[in-house]
């Protein structure tokens, strides 16, 4: 017979060999970090201009970042930084380097979500998140996956609970519930009116202390931050159901999108959520803050029924939200949840597999321009670089020939601009912020 204890005791062992495994994926002093960009990549992937045209400007104005020269003299690396400040003060055929972004607009939002285990989730969020980092955006990622893929692959391993996805929905219970008691007891009648308590359980955890903030950690990467997840959060969803007993009225599923609606309107650029493979309390915290439903499945007929189920449980799970319409108090998503665009993207395939090419041409009967023209291809160098938790953008071109490279990173690179643009289409749409 085995019990919680002998759960607890497998954990424990589990741990162990989790921060072994931590040690030989990270830097030896297991802080993850980020590599140098070469020059070639800078001109052609980041900027693409001609290199010749960038050396040019460079030699002319050395007051400009000159990155890191090797020894023989042949190639320049620059950081991240670096780029950045190159991408603001440079201009070509007067065109600036900046990336596009609507004024007067919010972060846009974009959920990642699919309750198929293995869908791709994590790795879509990362490379995306890393692209767009790229191109010169300011991304906020949010960890909604007790699995904790995508913190661990950002670098994050010791986190705790309460500065997870968890903690914001905690936090914003005790708030939700101290509004609704305030209104109560400023209504005529709130004297006859009972007022909503919650355990001490609860309110004595200092979570409606923690600053807005406190939530968000940076990441390896200097222009993305994350709300990171552990496996530790894995209850969120049996606290979740707790907490809708304590306070029936509160809406659940606004919590997150309540909490990004404090951030400054300037303070992102993109704001990428990575979704649990299942639908419940957090997975529909994501769909109801995102502007933009962005569905992987990979190539096979048995993802390709899942992902049929997935959509059918996510329009019932929204239906049945309706019923808090008029009562929500969130300032940039209301009911019934309309989303910008939907859209469904194919990962793992092979363009060589016969049946991959049969699912892709069923995904477009049946979704049209809804399915995204971009597959994400699987390379030798998309699985090295999933299984050592990095993605291919962090993957140093001299470490496996530069056409496997290249090759994974094309299909990373287009399957990003249509996701860029489809993003651009949404976000003028965003109300302007007041």
């Amino acid at each position: 017979m085995f019990t919680h204890e002998d759960l607890s005791r497998l954990q424990a062992q589990s741990l162990k060999m989790q921060g072994f495994i931590r040690q030989q994926t990270y830097s030896p002093e297991r802080e993850k970090t980020l590599r140098r960009f070469s020059s070639w990549e800078v001109a052609e992937l980041i900027f693409k201009v001609n290199q010749s045209t960038m050396r040019g400007r460079l030699a002319a104005d050395p007051s400009l970042p000159q990155g890191y020269v090797e020894e023989d003299g042949r190639q320049r690396w620059y950081t991240l930084e670096e780029i950045n400040e190159l991408r603001r003060r440079l201009k070509v055929s007067r065109k600036s380097l900046m990336p596009k972004r609507p004024a007067g607009k919010r972060a846009i939002r974009a959920a990642i979500a699919n309750f198929k285990g293995g869908a791709g989730k994590s790795t879509v969020a990362l490379h995306f998140a890393h692209a767009a980092a790229l191109d010169g955006y300011r991304v906020l990622c949010v960890d909604f996956d007790p699995q904790a893929t995508l913190s661990h692959s950002m670098g994050l391993s010791d986190v705790q609970e309460e500065f997870t996805v968890w903690g914001v929905m905690a936090r914003d219970l005790i708030n939700e519930t101290e509004r609704m008691n305030a209104a109560t007891r400023g209504a005529e009648s709130g004297s006859a009116l009972p007022q909503r308590r919650l355990p001490s359980s609860i309110t004595d955890m200092g979570l409606s202390d923690l600053r807005v903030a406190d939530f968000i950690k940076a990441t390896n990467w200097p222009t993305i931050d994350i709300i990171p997840s552990c496996a530790n959060a894995a209850f969120v969803e049996f606290a979740s159901a707790q907490y809708r007993n304590l306070n029936p009225e509160w809406s659940f599923f606004a919590a997150v999108s309540r909490y990004l609606d404090t951030l400054p309107a300037d303070a992102y650029d993109m704001i990428i959520f990575d979704c649990p493979p299942a639908i419940g309390y957090q997975s529909m915290n994501a769909v109801f803050a995102a502007d933009v439903l962005y569905i992987p499945s990979g190539p096979g007929y048995w993802e390709y029924d899942s992902t049929t189920s997935f959509i059918g449980q996510l329009a019932e799970a929204l239906e049945d939200l309706s019923a808090f319409n008029g009562v929500v108090p969130a300032g940039t998503s209301n009911l019934p949840k309309a989303f910008h665009d939907i859209r469904f993207l194919l990962t793992r395939f092979e363009a060589g597999n016969e049946l991959h090419r049969a699912m892709r041409s069923a995904f477009e009967k049946v979704f049209g321009d809804r399915l995204t023209q971009n597959p994400i291809e699987m390379t030798r160098a998309v699985e090295q670089s999933g299984r050592f938790l990095s993605s291919i953008y962090e993957t140093d071109y001299r470490d496996m020939t530069r056409e496997t490279w290249r090759r994974a990173r094309s299909s990373f690179d287009n399957a990003y601009e249509e996701f860029r643009g489809h993003l651009l289409e949404a976000w003028v749409n965003l109300e302007d912020e007041a």
